[in-house]
């Protein structure tokens, strides 16, 4: 079932929180949601769900508008977000089939449905477990178990790894792309290896629009009309580096990757290096090259360049 989203804008007071957006997201795809805090992730996700109005601009979820048929939209869609609520007395196959009930799933399924669910998101070992007993990977699990229990064709997913460990977010990678072949899945996450690993496209939206689109290799790509650099300069105080770096003409970014090594990464203004400049300024101030190396386009580079301002 797709998802098109058209001309969407949210606006609080005299802020706008998204502003004219539009995208579409097909079946069997996962699109991870890229963008710094208040960047109108979240509210974009939760407009999709039906959670919050919006000023203007409609959504579709299949044929149906999140709008006026809001009810029957609901139904096709799964909502995990950020810090979901779960009932921590509950052992989790009863707390499961309370959430089918209320998700109005036929008495006589509920049983069977709760043991498939049990077993997608594998929690069969915990099954009779008190959810507060569970460990947060666990409880993911079971906030995921939650939102698959009516079998959405829709996921939406607000940072659904938030506060696990490496073992665990892979666990739960693995899981999304599992369950993303055959729906239509949004994930949010602040984490770039983890929407680089598991998503099929990704969206960087920055101060309420949308600023990319398309498959890390395409951001990447599309970023490459820059040249980046790692330069090393020594004999010298780190600032004054800095500052006379950001200076030169042909340097469009310079950040610190590690300032007590005095180690700078550099981005030019166009696909030319800027490594004679650099040379020059170091002859000029007597301070000495330690390194100068190209850099391969990362993500994090490309979400960078994108969003600050």
């Amino acid at each position: 079932m797709h998802i098109v989203v058209d001309q969407l804008t949210k606006t609080y007071g005299r802020q706008k929180a998204v502003d004219n957006i539009s995208f579409r997201v097909r079946p069997g795809e996962i699109l991870g949601f890229l963008g710094p805090n208040g960047a109108g992730k979240t509210t974009t996700m939760k407009a999709i769900t039906g959670l919050f109005s919006f000023d203007a601009g409609t959504i579709h979820i299949g044929d149906k508008s999140i709008t006026s048929q809001g009810d029957q939209v609901k139904r096709h869609i799964g909502y995990l977000p950020e810090d979901h609520a779960l009932y921590t007395e509950m052992p989790v196959i009863d707390y499961l089939k309370f959430i089918a009930e209320i998700e109005d799933i036929e008495p006589a399924r509920i049983s069977e449905r709760v043991g498939e669910i049990i077993q997608i998101t594998g929690l069969q070992d915990e099954k009779h477990k008190q959810i507060g007993e569970l460990s947060k990977g666990y409880q993911q699990r079971v906030g995921l178990a939650q939102a698959l229990i009516h079998d959405p064709e829709v996921l939406i997913l607000d940072e659904p790894t938030t506060g696990l460990d490496p073992n665990q977010i892979v666990e739960i990678r693995e899981l999304i792309k599992s369950i993303g072949r055959e729906k239509t899945v949004i994930l949010s996450s602040h984490i770039l290896a983890e929407v680089e690993a598991t998503c099929d496209r990704i969206m960087i939206i920055n101060n309420g629009q949308i600023v990319a689109d398309g498959t890390a290799k395409e951001l990447q790509d599309r970023a490459r009309g820059k040249y980046l650099m790692n330069v090393g300069i020594a004999g010298a105080d780190a600032d004054a580096v800095y500052n006379a770096l950001k200076n030169l003409p042909q340097v469009e970014m310079v950040d610190f990757a590690d300032k007590q090594q005095m180690l700078f990464e550099v981005r030019s203004v166009d696909q030319n290096s800027p490594a004679k400049e650099i040379f020059d300024m170091c002859v000029a101030h007597a301070w000495y090259i330690t390194r100068m190396t190209p850099q391969e386009t990362r993500l994090e580079d490309v979400f960078r360049q994108l969003t600050m301002n």
